[in-house]
């Protein structure tokens, strides 16, 4: 088995997810491990509101949508900034800060 990049959960992010019903949260943690793996998550879209090579994951289920935002440019961790219901059609201006925040964190750590 190839070595696997961890996972680092940044803020409150391991504990929004654990939030999750345990489908979306069974599919969070499937689509996770094909990142990890160097895959492409199934249903992804590029955020760069948030900042440069960040991405989102989109889960639907049963309880609605649900969103996972992480990074992976870096080489010695995927690094998710921010875990949470989506419940509008846009995402919310909180959701993003919080998002963007810990971008920033984690850029300033890297330099």
């Amino acid at each position: 088995m190839s070595d696997l990049k961890p996972i680092q959960f940044l803020g409150t992010s391991l504990d929004d997810l654990r939030s999750f019903p345990v489908s979306a949260r069974r599919e969070a943690g499937y689509q996770l491990d094909q990142v990890q793996h160097g895959h492409e998550p199934d249903d992804w879209k590029p955020m760069v509101t948030v900042g440069q090579s960040v991405r989102e994951i989109r889960i639907r289920d049963a309880s609605g949508g649900f969103r996972i935002i992480y990074v992976a440019k870096f080489a010695n961790a995927i690094y998710v900034l921010h875990c949470f219901q989506k419940k509008t059609q846009k995402t919310s201006i909180s959701d993003l800060s919080i998002a963007k925040k810990r971008y920033r964190d984690l850029i300033q750590e890297h330099s």
